[in-house]
C-alpha cells in the first residue's frame, strides 16, 4: 500500500460526502429558511410547521437522487477497496 493512499482516500471521501450530501442539505436548508420566514411573518411559533416540510422535501430529494447517491457511494467503496488491495 502506498503511504499517501490513506490521505488520498480520506480527501476523496470528504469530497464524496460533500457532493452526495450537498443537494439534500441545501434543499432542506432552503426549505427551513423559507418556512422560518413564513413563521416569522405570521407569528406562528410551532416547530412542526418547519419540521414537517423539511422532512417531506428531504424524502423527495432522496427519492429522486437516491440512486445516483448510492451509485456514487458504492463506486467509491469499490475503488477504495481495489486501491487498498494494490490492484490499481
Amino acid at each position: 500500500m502506498n503511504p499517501t493512499l490513506p490521505g488520498a482516500l480520506f480527501r476523496d471521501g470528504l469530497l464524496l460526502v460533500a457532493s452526495v450530501g450537498g443537494p439534500l442539505f441545501l434543499t432542506m436548508l432552503v426549505t427551513g429558511v423559507v418556512f422560518g420566514i413564513l413563521q416569522a411573518a405570521t407569528q406562528v411559533n410551532d416547530p412542526a410547521v418547519s419540521f414537517l416540510p423539511r422532512i417531506a422535501v428531504g424524502a423527495v430529494v432522496l427519492w429522486l437522487a437516491g440512486g445516483w447517491m448510492l451509485e456514487r457511494l458504492s463506486g467509491y467503496l469499490a475503488r477504495s477497496i481495489q486501491q487498498m488491495a494494490g490492484g490499481m
